[in-house]
């Protein structure tokens, strides 16, 4: 994990509970909090003037606008941006709905600080965060509905040598293929199921199972 600290922004309409998690959130050294936002409209007037913002904390019932089209605003505009859902709504509608906006994982507001602290480094790190409550679920989201994506021999090779240790290079030596063909099948991958990173290749390869552990 990186030594700096985690730049990241609270998105709340609860005055209370907002400035109690930035206060318990800045008593560890990994975590700077930039600025605090009642809801999205207020998080897009902010955020411009602050953008070394790493990660969001993003509440989802807020007026104005909420937390599904804040997420949505946000990985649109600000793609680099992370997101963490905060609710206190454990139905599995809110966490499809926020993962499908973009978040990166979903936490509820009963969790402790310490809890909070290592879904946010995990997210900055590796793109999302899995937990008991979106594990089961995040392949729902991460997949689209209506048609189920078609995968090469080759692809699915590659997918499961993702799941190890070595790097591109040596996955592409296996595979007696040049680097470039190994990031071709792995841009192909991303764009078929809208992932960003080979920690996410991976979880959707085991939920799947389209790769044997």
């Amino acid at each position: 994990m990186q030594n700096q600290s985690i730049s990241i922004a609270i998105v709340d309409d609860h005055t209370l509970f907002r400035s109690g998690l930035a206060s318990l959130l800045e008593e560890f050294d990994e975590i700077e909090i930039a600025f605090e936002a009642v809801n999205g409209v207020d998080l897009q007037t902010k955020i411009t003037r602050h953008p070394e913002i790493q990660l969001v904390l993003m509440d989802i019932n807020m007026p104005v606008m909420d937390g599904f089209a804040a997420t949505k605003w946000v990985k649109t505009n600000y793609p680099n941006v992370h997101v963490l859902a905060l609710s206190m709504l454990e139905d599995e509608k809110a966490i499809i709905g926020m993962l499908k906006a973009g978040a990166g994982g979903y936490m509820l507001k009963e969790s402790t600080p310490s809890d909070l602290l290592t879904a946010i480094k995990v997210i900055v790190d590796k793109g999302f965060f899995v937990n008991e409550l979106v594990s089961g679920r995040l392949l729902v989201a991460l997949k689209d509905t209506d048609t189920k994506p078609i995968f090469s021999n080759r692809e699915l090779t590659f997918l499961q040598y993702c799941s190890t240790e070595l790097t591109y290079k040596e996955i592409a030596d296996l595979m007696n293929v040049s680097p470039r063909t190994v990031d071709n099948y792995r841009e192909s991958l991303f764009a078929k199921l809208n992932i960003k990173s080979r920690t996410g290749l991976v979880v959707y390869g085991i939920k799947n199972n389209l790769i044997t552990i």
